[in-house]
């Protein structure tokens, strides 16, 4: 009796793990990126971003082809942290998740406050921007029926609250006035009746 081979697996499809240290790497490099490009602006290198993560240059393009690449990916993760607060937002019951969208969204602001502008003139992902607007719409619905906000609060005051703490978080060196501003909004905003606008 001849005894069979056990079968070969087949690894041509498994995927390799990332490597630790390339991991590790790749978080220097951000951290270092978010330091350099809020002291440089538009001026930082790739090699002052290299420096600053103490790794060679050669390192960081093998990650990332160009600096556009690198503030892009700076970017996808700041809108995804902004998603993921969307998602986790929906998940409230008690007609909060507006407010806690809000903070999550001023945060957001202000830890990129330094290089918002660079940030401001990339393309963005349609498809988060969407997820995120029409996360506000049923946020601010569900807020108003709540009364957590006046029953007269609409998207589009929301959205001018939203332009106007970025303003601020990028314009004030105070990194944490937007959550007085946000503050003495939501206040008004929960006490608020129908305004009339002058024509």
């Amino acid at each position: 009796m001849t005894s069979q081979a056990p079968p070969r697996r087949n690894r041509q499809h498994r995927p390799r793990p990332v490597r630790r240290d390339a991991m590790r790497n790749y978080q220097k490099i951000l951290t270092a990126a978010r330091e350099v490009l809020g002291e440089a602006g538009a001026d930082a290198t790739m090699e002052d971003i290299a420096s600053r993560a103490g790794v060679g240059v050669g390192t960081v393009y093998r990650r990332f082809a160009s600096k556009d690449a690198l503030i892009d990916e700076l970017l996808r993760l700041a809108l995804a942290d902004i998603v993921s607060a969307a998602e986790g937002a929906l998940q409230r019951p008690d007609g909060r998740g507006l407010e806690e969208l809000l903070r999550a969204m001023g945060q957001s602001f202000a830890d990129h406050a330094r290089y918002a502008s660079l940030l401001l003139q990339r393309q963005t992902d349609p498809a988060a921007i969407r997820q995120i607007s029409i996360a506000i719409g049923e946020l601010t619905a569900r807020a108003a029926a709540a009364s957590t906000v006046g029953p007269a609060t609409t998207v589009g005051d929301i959205n001018s609250l939203i332009l106007a703490m970025r303003g601020l978080a990028a314009g004030e060196p105070d990194r944490q006035a937007w959550q007085r501003f946000l503050g003495v909004h939501l206040a008004g905003l929960r006490s608020a009746e129908a305004v009339s606008v002058a024509p």
